[in-house]
């Protein structure tokens, strides 16, 4: 996997951006304000809510809700891995992303030569396939013309043991990347073998449209394993990469839908047929990576699989990996085949139409969640109602907060008659994490953080040690914590001070705060900040102040604590000093 990326890259690469130039690349922007304006890209509107702040360097959307950096435009808008969006924004400005750590921390070149490598092997295969009559034979009779081909770079791997090695492996520095690139295999005595012989080869694109594998597909079932993929590398993943992603994104500006299947002939028939929405998982069960990488592609996912007993295995798994994934406005759907089809087949007896009709009578997961917990279950038992009710309460469980949750918990309060345990301590005897401190019921602290979102550069004037700190309070730690990100990286922009917290759970309500309107000119906002400081402070001595009179009613004061009380009633008594700074 790569390494990290340094917080302190981050920061500098969204220093260097600016977040009206990058979204106005992709959707055309129009001044309003301070602001810049259009309709949302993610979501059907007539008149613009989606607004983007050049001073907060921050978007955000007042009819569906999408906010973040530049950095979360580009993953939403272009469906890119984190990872990947750090790339292509550090490209537009001419910086090199450096990794730390990570099992395949290489210098950057070794990588490029296995891209490179890869890219080369699939135009051997592709060459051989035109040389390979018995190869020819078979796309032919799949019915595979010569635009699916070339999209799919379709190809063969020769029989023999060395046919590839002979054509790319020219060095020995080049035999070791292939070997690296899981594209040759080695016997007992350490010689070396092409791992893909008398296969039909499908090359495996990531989300640039790269070659990082190959999946390959024997002619006959007598051949040996009807697939065979690459192993796992340094650049391939099987269980967060999925076949024909790339040629699905090529195909629809605006895909609404995405269609999972098994197998990759399944997936060339259906973009053949005019259905370009298909890809599959690579000989692994849909995992929880694949779910996010499928809803950040498109909002409808459908999931196909065979109607026996293996094929309903794999549809659970898939609903059990998509469930934590499945936030508000994401809709997954599971479509059960006829004994004996599969896509291939059934497209070309019931052609695109077909294909388009059982995607719309397919099973929403509500639906195929609760008959397949129902299943061997009697639910006009009592003791019946409450099986399902314990089979079904972890699960939802898992889904996010929000109306999909609630609406689940009520339906399984509808079929048995017990309400779902909504927290993931009752549910699965966890703990439960603590309370996200952004999430502040005090509206001083969280105008604080607000206001210090709205201008970092006030965190200048703020010296340590803080005496707000000592307040008992939702949020106190996370504005000081606030406070000493900016002091140390000066000039740090609200969307930088924001993307500090990606990864920890104050994540999403530091966003909601960066949303709010803050009112009144800079000055205005930097009185009402230090003013709320002072407040906290006062507040924080009336705490201090409630719990030493407590220990002293009870006795528990020493010498020590009845002086600070003495200080602190004296302090209370004396006039407050003026207003302002």
């Amino acid at each position: 996997m790569r390494g990290r990326i340094p917080d302190n890259f981050i920061d500098e690469l969204l220093t260097r951006v600016d977040i009206v130039d990058v979204i106005e690349r992709r959707v055309p922007l129009k001044k309003a304000g301070r602001e810049w304006t259009a309709c949302c890209p993610f979501h059907n509107e007539r008149s613009p809510s989606f607004y983007v702040s050049p001073q907060k360097q921050f978007f955000h959307c007042f009819g569906c809700g999408a906010h973040g950096s530049a950095i979360k435009f580009l993953m939403d808008y272009d469906r890119l891995e984190f990872p990947d969006a750090i790339e292509e924004l550090a490209q537009s400005v001419g910086l090199k992303v450096p990794y730390e750590g990570g099992r395949d921390d290489k210098p950057r070149e070794d990588r490029s030569d296995l891209y490179t490598l890869l890219d080369e092997a699939a135009s051997f295969y592709q060459r051989e396939l035109g040389g390979s009559d018995e190869a020819r034979a078979y796309v032919k009779r799949r019915g595979l013309d010569a635009d699916t081909l070339a999209r799919f770079r379709v190809g063969w791997a020769p029989a023999g043991f060395d046919g590839v090695l002979k054509a790319l492996g020219t060095t020995d520095r080049r035999r070791q990347l292939l070997n690296d690139a899981g594209m040759v295999a080695s016997n007992e005595k350490g010689n070396r073998y092409d791992r893909f012989r008398e296969r039909v080869m499908f090359p495996i694109l990531d989300r640039r449209g790269r070659v990082i594998a190959f999946g390959g597909r024997v002619l006959s079932s007598d051949q040996g394993p009807k697939y065979l993929n690459s192993p796992e590398t340094a650049l391939f993943h099987k269980g967060r990469e999925l076949f024909a992603l790339w040629q699905v994104k090529q195909a629809n500006a605006n895909l609404t839908r995405i269609m999972v299947v098994e197998g990759y002939m399944d997936v060339i028939a259906l973009h053949q047929a005019g259905l370009p929405i298909a890809v599959a998982t690579l000989g692994t069960a849909t995992t929880p990576d694949h779910a996010e990488v499928l809803f950040r592609a498109a909002p409808d996912v459908y999931f196909c699989f065979d109607g026996d007993r293996a094929g309903r295995q794999a549809a659970w798994r898939a609903l059990e990996s998509t469930l934590p994934r499945m936030r508000d406005g994401r809709q997954a759907h599971f479509l059960f085949l006829p004994d004996g089809e599969d896509p291939d087949t059934l497209v070309r007896k019931e052609g695109k139409e077909g294909i388009e009709k059982r995607m719309k009578d397919a099973m929403p997961l509500s639906e195929y969640f609760f008959e397949e917990l129902a299943r061997d279950v009697d639910v006009s038992r009592l003791d019946g109602r409450a099986r399902l009710a314990e089979r079904a309460r972890p699960l939802i469980a898992r889904l996010p907060d929000g109306a999909f949750r609630d609406l689940m918990a009520d339906e399984l309060q509808r079929r048995t008659g017990a309400r779902a345990v909504l927290d993931a301590e009752a549910a699965t005897g966890r703990a439960t994490p603590p309370p996200r401190a952004g999430n502040v019921q005090r509206s001083l602290v969280r105008s604080a953080i607000t206001l210090l979102l709205a201008q970092p550069a006030l965190a200048d004037e703020v010296a340590p040690p803080y005496p707000f700190l000592r307040l008992d309070r939702p949020g106190v730690a996370l504005l000081a914590e606030l406070i000493d990100i900016a002091r140390n990286r000066p000039g740090i922009n609200p969307a930088v001070l924001v993307e500090a917290f990606m990864d920890r759970p104050e994540y999403p309500s530091l966003q909601k705060l960066m949303q709010a309107e803050v009112v009144g000119e800079a000055d205005m906002q930097r009185v009402e900040f230090f003013d709320a400081l002072t407040q906290m402070e006062r507040q924080a001595a009336s705490q201090r102040l409630e719990h030493l009179i407590a220990q002293h009613r009870d006795g528990l004061l020493d010498g020590a604590g009845v002086a600070e009380l003495r200080a602190l009633l004296a302090a209370r008594a004396a006039p407050a000093p003026a207003e302002g700074r």
